[in-house]
């Protein structure tokens, strides 16, 4: 039987005979660099109200929440619903370190990230070692959820209770709530897709579609469960709390609702399901659209929450894939039908 020698930089085509050209590997992260370019312009357009850079502000946030969420979930199905409580992490441990300690603001958010990096890591080793399913992870971390609140009301003299904490460190331009905090939440928005987009064009990115799509047949073919998915809930932890942190200084104060589940957890999770859970550019989308939306029912108070809800269930009934997935679906119908020309 002879052998066909397939030129490096190709990879076989079994239809035919001849080799397919790999995709250059910048292309892959062309959508990161689009995104940048157009929320990059976005100040330019609106820099003369104060009230819409704090709404764009905000949905840079939104969007970096659910970047790492969608590591944590999209990537690897562990359901974290102490997404809350991890940023709160970030946010209340930075606060009081630069308060009492009179540590600077990023040394104080990097041990807020090595703290949650460990509280994702331990969740996802109790997940693999307990083998809980989907439900039993979202059970657990809802009850550290619960937990961690309760210690913010409870630590009245570190936390300020349900009063609050004034940050007093030096947030620098992150809090001037302006052109140079919207350009810092950009850049860390940015880099979360670029390590997003390297994680899933590596080995790490082929063991987390493996677990995402059947986990029992991954750890048959050899994928080690127990190390990808901790790597995915320490990425994703860390994540979540550098926002956390970032956004606690960028507001000057941080109260224990800031993070509970309904503010929080629920938004992200919608954002996440409209956008597209496991896309890389969804939870950009849907944290633009449910900014907006959100801006829309705050008059609404405590019954947002409800609303929410309601639109998750619509979603996963009705659009279980997400918008990005649907419009690149439609794109590439359009494409095979589209004329060779020849």
């Amino acid at each position: 039987m002879s052998s066909t020698r397939v030129p490096v930089g190709t990879r076989a085509a079994r239809t035919g005979d001849a080799p397919v050209q790999r995709r250059p590997a910048w292309r892959g992260y062309l959508p990161v660099v689009v995104v940048a370019a157009v929320l990059a312009l976005v100040p330019l357009a609106i820099s003369d109200s104060r009230y819409f850079m704090g709404l764009a502000s905000l949905a840079l946030v939104s969007a970096a929440y659910a970047v790492a969420f969608n590591i944590i979930f999209g990537d690897t199905n562990q359901l974290f619903l102490c997404q809350g409580a991890l940023a709160g992490v970030g946010a209340y441990g930075s606060g009081i370190l630069g308060n009492e300690l009179g540590w600077p603001m990023w040394l104080g958010i990097l041990v807020g990230m090595v703290v949650a990096g460990l509280l994702g890591a331990a969740f996802s080793w109790v997940s693999v070692r307990r083998r809980l399913d989907v439900i039993f992870v979202g059970i657990v971390t809802l009850a550290f959820s619960l937990v961690f609140i309760n210690l913010l009301l409870g630590q009245r003299d570190l936390t300020g209770g349900e009063t609050g904490l004034v940050i007093l460190s030096d947030p620098g331009i992150v809090g001037d709530r302006g052109f140079g905090a919207y350009y810092v939440l950009l850049v860390v928005l940015v880099l979360f897709l670029t390590l997003h987009r390297a994680l899933q064009r590596s080995h790490i990115g082929w063991a987390f579609r493996a677990l995402r799509d059947d986990e029992l047949a991954a750890e048959l073919s050899g994928v080690n469960v127990a190390r990808y998915k901790i790597i995915a809930g320490v990425v994703g932890s860390m994540m979540l709390a550098l926002v956390g942190g970032l956004y606690a200084h960028y507001e000057g104060f941080v109260s224990p609702t800031t993070f509970e589940l309904g503010q929080l957890d629920v938004p992200v999770l919608v954002t996440l399901a409209f956008g597209g859970i496991g896309s890389l550019t969804g939870p950009v989308v849907g944290a633009v659209v449910f900014t907006v939306v959100d801006e829309l029912l705050r008059d609404l108070s405590q019954l947002r929450t409800t609303v929410y809800g309601l639109i998750l269930l619509a979603l996963f009934l009705g659009f279980r894939r997400g918008v990005v997935p649907m419009v690149g679906d439609l794109v590439a119908r359009l494409t095979r039908r589209r004329p060779s020309g020849d």
